[in-house]
């Protein structure tokens, strides 16, 4: 089944134009018919779609049993949902916005990343935390928020975030089968794009990075939101520039990302979040560590600045934009400058 705009639809087996969105719908959507076992809740997910309509239509198909809201209390909806997968189910629940995570930090590093560890094994939680992060969607105080340092310094929790509308709905799938507890970020900017996939989770896996686009002088690592700038910015780069898509940031897959910085001699790390003690860094240390004879310049990173996220009006400042990337490759060591 396909479900996009607001109501469910047969899918036709061959490539169509979706939304990063329509794709996380028909995910949750297939998640729930195949697998009983499968519930999706949090604010406003039921009666309301979610505030991006994600879940939309999903509670009407499915009946409130399986889909259904929560108070506003993101601590007792991550404990309720621990508890749960204690007891043999898969709940997926949503965050509604990065920021409001926080007050159920606790429980998703106290006890949700820890309690497999704890039990030596006999308790596993099949849990996913949907949270749609990032900027470029104009949003106020605490709407928009890059957190994904904090869950992947988390030992015990994967972290996902896909780049693409045919990415949203493998990872989510896999996400959900996974035994693993699963933060799933999802990026506020990407949902409304749309391209041409067919929809399919055989075959993919939750843990690695893909090239978006081959190249030969530098690598550009990036994921979710700056994605699509990564490559916009390829296009316009004067150098032969590869792109990986990192999807999942913990694991990190190693092999792919140092065989390509190992051929360009040259890397480039692009996320919207603050800078120091980022993302980037972790990226930047480990390929330095595994690729250092092979480096022809330092490794770079292309981030938001250490500020809390600004203004809507002063946004666009703030995110990693094409011309920062071109200038950022430019400052990496040429032989013909």
């Amino acid at each position: 089944m396909t479900i996009v705009a607001e109501q469910v639809v047969e899918a036709a087996p061959v490539a169509s134009a979706v939304t990063m969105e329509a794709a996380l719908n028909r995910a949750l959507a297939d998640a729930l018919r195949d697998d009983d076992r499968v519930l999706v809740f949090g604010e406003d997910v039921a009666k309301l779609g979610g505030v991006f309509r994600v879940t939309d239509g999903l509670a009407a198909t499915f009946g409130p049993a399986r889909v259904f809201d929560t108070p506003l209390a993101e601590a007792g909806i991550v404990g309720t949902a621990i508890g749960m997968a204690m007891n043999g189910l898969r709940p997926v629940i949503e965050m509604q916005f990065d920021a409001f995570a926080y007050p159920a930090f606790e429980q998703i590093t106290s006890h949700l990343a820890k309690l497999h560890n704890r039990t030596k094994g006999k308790i596993a939680l099949p849990i996913v935390i949907r949270i749609p992060y990032g900027g470029g969607i104009g949003g106020v105080e605490h709407h928009c928020d890059s957190s994904e340092a904090y869950y992947t310094h988390t030992a015990g929790l994967r972290v996902v975030t896909p780049g693409t509308a045919g990415d949203a709905y493998a990872l989510l799938r896999q996400a959900i089968d996974c035994p693993d507890p699963v933060i799933f970020l999802e990026p506020k900017r990407r949902y409304w794009s749309k391209e041409a996939v067919t929809l399919d989770h055989t075959g993919s896996t939750v843990d690695g990075a893909v090239i978006r686009r081959t190249g030969t002088d530098v690598t550009l690592i990036t994921y979710g939101g700056t994605l699509g700038t990564a490559l916009e910015a390829a296009q316009e780069a004067d150098r032969s520039v590869e792109v990986i898509d990192l999807r999942s940031l913990s694991p990190f897959d190693d092999k792919t990302v140092a065989a390509s910085v190992r051929r360009t001699g040259r890397a480039v790390v692009v996320h919207e979040a603050s800078r120091f003690c980022g993302y980037g860094a972790e990226v930047a240390a480990r390929l330095t560590e595994q690729c250092f004879h092979y480096l022809h310049a330092p490794i770079l990173r292309v981030a938001g600045f250490d500020i809390p996220y600004p203004a809507p009006n002063l946004e666009e400042h703030h995110l990693p934009s094409v011309d920062r990337i071109l200038d950022t490759i430019d400052r990496l060591q040429w032989e013909d400058s």
